[in-house]
């Protein structure tokens, strides 16, 4: 999934792309959340808050930053519907079926795709992106070097995956184009969730030409990586001005109805604070709240009724997620190492305290890591995801560190443009409260998450949305000791197995059993410290109309429009 940037995210989440369904010219007018609205028009460019992405090239797009790029330009195989994430859409394929075994998945492509550039989207185009993600030799064409993806894993249950990533082989072997438009896809074993993981954004077609030669913007030679190319209802209108702004204009080639607005400007902005002032300034048309500032919001703005479409006059968002927010514990650091050193650190965090304090009560202590909205979801999974601090002082004796003593001063790491200070100064406080003393250590998030892959961290933050609303989401990519996901370090062959077995059962009910004794087994060892469950606590300006910024952290760019004249 999605690594999560600023608040309110994390994600994920899950997934994302927009719908394609409900979208036309005499789209339903009004909304069930805000004003009565007039007839859609079309015209106009919305401003999007984003922080600076790692990534737009798909291949690697890992967070939600970059995320809301990719879903604009890009359409995957399938979707899910934007308010509710039980429903799986057709986008670039008109339909799909499986074996009896869900071994074998066969997509009909929709013939009127094409790319922005005009050349038609076939199976081959499929083909090749997937290999080139799975490719651990991958380049970066921003930096002409080997950069291999760390999403590689949603890939590896299709047959060829291990050869690919040993370099054996520089294709999916399972991966067959039976004629321009129909993509076969073979398994290495049964997995009946497979058709929510081609829901992920990062797994849309990519054309080989522009990949590996570049694209021509004013008679210059741009890499790919600024100025990818899609086959998504937008498209890049110029290169990526980096700390700055992604412009992105309607593509004409779209094979689904045309969106309203002409544009989508995300808008990069060095932290949270800095965007809302220029929302609250009228030059920004979609944020995060300030701190501290939801309820002064909802009394400007009004709230939206059902927390995910935003209308004049309806347009604070405070819609659950399905994400999380969790701390970070370096599992292969030498004290990290010790269970009950991770035992005394989860118990000692006072989670409704940062929800009341920072968010003004919007927030919902984390009692595990599957957050409410995803099946399979129950309540205090992870028993030792609570306020406790007689215990965590226990723990901390256990572990072998009595009030703290014999334990150096410990890192406290994050990325410094998501608004986390406020976070990490009440963890900080309640750690020292056990005994256990922390310092700062911040950066920006590209380079956070750098810093993360090298393991040199002591303890960190991280929000995870799910890619595809499915409690798996939640398990291989953040705890199997294979995923590029799994930041803490954590590995516990048993769970490993476990996991590949819940893979491999076609029976719905029986495979979300599994799924959830696995949650708590991880959940016995506190590998991390869940936190809180996101909530939204966005706005948009009083511009937009039926805009809708889903539960997996994704706006929705096909059905918003704007009043005219404003």
């Amino acid at each position: 999934m999605r690594k999560r940037n600023v608040f309110l995210i994390l994600a994920v989440a899950v997934v994302m792309v927009f719908s394609l369904a409900g979208c036309g010219e005499k789209a339903t007018t009004g909304s069930t959340s805000g004003s009565a609205t007039t007839t859609p028009v079309k015209g106009g460019t919305m401003s999007f808050y984003i922080g600076e992405p790692a990534y737009i090239d798909s291949y690697n797009c890992q967070e939600t930053e970059g995320m809301q790029v990719v879903q604009a330009i890009s359409d995957s195989l399938i979707t899910v519907d934007s308010l509710d994430s039980s429903k799986l859409l057709p986008a670039a394929a008109s339909s799909w079926s499986k074996n009896a075994d869900a071994t074998v998945w066969t997509f009909k492509l929709n013939p009127k795709d094409k790319f922005s550039d005009g050349t038609t989207v076939t199976a081959k185009d499929f083909i090749y992106s997937w290999n080139r993600i799975a490719n651990p030799s991958a380049k970066n064409t921003l930096t002409g070097k080997s950069d291999p993806s760390v999403i590689s894993y949603h890939l590896g249950f299709i047959q060829g995956y291990d050869a690919v990533q040993s370099g054996k082989s520089t294709e999916l072997s399972g991966l067959k184009a039976v004629d321009d438009y129909t993509l076969q896809v073979t398994l290495s074993q049964s997995f009946a969730d497979f058709a929510y993981v081609v829901t992920h954004p990062s797994l849309g077609p990519t054309p080989q030409k522009a990949v590996e030669n570049g694209v021509t913007y004013n008679g210059k030679n741009v890499a790919f990586g600024d100025m990818p190319v899609g086959n998504g209802p937008f498209k890049m209108a110029e290169p990526w001005k980096h700390d700055q702004y992604i412009k992105t204009v309607r593509n004409d080639t779209y094979y689904g109805t045309a969106p309203y607005l002409d544009g989508v400007d995300f808008n990069i902005f060095k932290d949270p604070e800095t965007a809302y002032t220029e929302f609250e300034a009228g030059n920004l048309d979609f944020t995060q709240i300030g701190a501290g500032k939801i309820k002064d919001a909802e009394s400007k703005y009004g709230t939206s009724k059902n927390g995910y479409t935003a209308n004049p006059n309806a347009q604070v968002l405070l819609g659950g997620e399905t994400s999380v927010y969790y701390l970070l514990m370096n599992n292969e650091n030498k004290y990290f190492k010790n269970e009950n050193l991770r035992k005394a650190i989860t118990l000692a965090i006072n989670r409704q305290a940062i929800c009341d304090i920072v968010f003004e009560g919007t927030r919902e202590p984390a009692d595990g890591i599957v957050p409410p909205g995803i099946a399979g979801y129950e309540k205090d999974t992870w028993t030792d995801s609570k306020y406790d601090i007689a215990a965590a002082k226990q723990a901390l004796i256990d572990a072998g560190y009595p009030g703290g003593k014999g334990l150096p001063t410990v890192r406290l790491s994050f990325n410094s443009d998501g608004g986390h200070e406020k976070v990490m100064e009440l963890i900080q406080a309640d750690l020292k409260a056990i005994g256990i003393n922390t310092t700062f250590d911040s950066a920006d998030f590209p380079t956070y998450l750098k810093q993360l892959d090298a393991k040199n961290y002591d303890l960190g933050r991280l929000g995870w949305v799910a890619d595809y609303p499915i409690e798996y989401n939640f398990l291989y990519p953040v705890f199997n000791s294979k995923s590029g996901d799994n930041k803490a370090y954590y590995k516990n062959t048993s769970v490993d197995t476990a996991i590949s077995d819940a893979e491999k059962i076609t029976d719905d009910a029986a495979r979300l059993t599994k799924l959830q004794a696995i949650n708590k087994t991880i959940g016995a060892a506190n590998p991390v410290a869940p936190i809180m469950f996101y909530r939204h606590h966005h706005v948009a300006s009083a511009r937009l109309n039926d805009f809708t910024f889903d539960a997996m952290y994704l706006g929705n760019f096909s059905k918003v429009w704007i009043t005219p004249g404003k």
